[in-house]
């Protein structure tokens, strides 16, 4: 099987199921070290510890910047500033088959001045929580080499739903529920990955992954969504190696009376280049600079210039 049909059966194999999706601007998916994100056929225990910053303070709508702000019949959002904690735990129990758990925590800053926008609906929230937690297995029989595999799993309700705004005359009232820390919903996760060598010194990887809900909560329901990475990393310069990937996310939009859907769900691509160091042959520090190419938002949502992310990764 060549490397080219792998990567058109990693990236094609979801799109059809999940052909009317669309993309939310808090951040596209990253996989920070392919072996780390569950995506090695090596047994034993894996730990990853990684943290994310993005700033969402720029407003867009369609494919391009907002010149003139606030528009009439939409909330005047001002700032979302996002810094997400997340412990990674992976275990591989045969060359077959393998479980992930991800620990999300989430620190969340948000100011709005509401659809009045003359202060009269302003708030302002610090959301400090647990998110929701996620539970993906997966299996590499498929090749004798154990480098094409299936993924399916489910995100759990685990993070807050109810969360509300702190300061301002609206102080009391819900938060939005696209900035909870959870959906309140339970959601299938199903992927397909392959990663392999491309000569000596370069492999790549490619994965997708769709993001479904079972179910609504509180009249809100978030929209499906689907991920697509590409990645390369250079593997001749000893300890450093080299990455480079392109993310694809996108997402429907959100549904329920307590949802924004004509202000949420798009399209984004970015381009991260990041690196990886080996501390020790069993330990790893990484980081990446995730940079948007491409951006096609419905109505109109903050986004961010840039997102960085930093971690570690254990192998025991």
């Amino acid at each position: 099987m060549n490397a080219s049909f792998r990567i058109a059966l990693a990236c094609t194999a979801l799109i059809h199921s999940a052909a009317a999706l669309a993309c939310a601007t808090g951040g596209c998916s990253l996989s920070s070290d392919w072996d780390s994100q569950g995506l090695s056929s090596g047994p034993g225990f894996r730990f990853d510890l990684r943290y994310d910053y993005l700033n969402q303070n720029q407003v867009r709508s369609g494919t391009n910047t907002v010149a003139s702000w606030p528009v009439n019949g939409h909330e005047q959002e001002l700032n979302t500033t996002n810094r997400f904690l997340t412990v990674g735990i992976d275990y591989s129990t045969s060359p077959n088959w393998g479980l992930s758990l991800q620990l999300p925590y989430i620190d969340r800053a948000h100011d709005t001045n509401g659809l009045a926008y003359d202060g009269s609906d302003a708030g302002s929230s610090h959301t400090q929580s647990l998110g929701d937690i996620r539970i993906i297995g997966r299996y590499t029989g498929l090749t004798d080499g154990h480098d094409l595999g299936l993924q399916f799993g489910l995100k759990l309700a685990s993070g807050s739903h109810t969360e509300p705004f702190s300061a301002g005359p609206i102080a009391g009232q819900p938060l939005d529920r696209g900035l909870q820390p959870g959906t309140g919903t339970t959601d299938a996760i199903i992927g397909v990955f392959t990663f392999a060598p491309i000569s000596q010194s370069w492999d790549y990887f490619a994965q997708a992954s769709a993001q479904i809900p079972l179910n609504s909560r509180d009249d809100y329901k978030p929209g499906n969504a689907l991920s697509i990475n590409v990645g390369w990393r250079y593997m001749n310069l000893g300890r450093l190696t080299p990455q480079l990937q392109i993310n694809g996310r996108v997402s429907g939009k959100d549904s329920g009376t307590n949802a924004s859907p004509d202000d949420s769900g798009g399209l984004t691509l970015h381009l991260s280049p990041g690196l990886t160091y080996a501390l020790t042959p069993k330990v790893k520090a990484y980081g990446f600079i995730q940079m948007p190419i491409y951006q096609d938002l419905n109505g109109y949502q903050l986004a961010p210039r840039y997102t960085a992310s930093l971690g570690s990764r254990f192998e025991f």
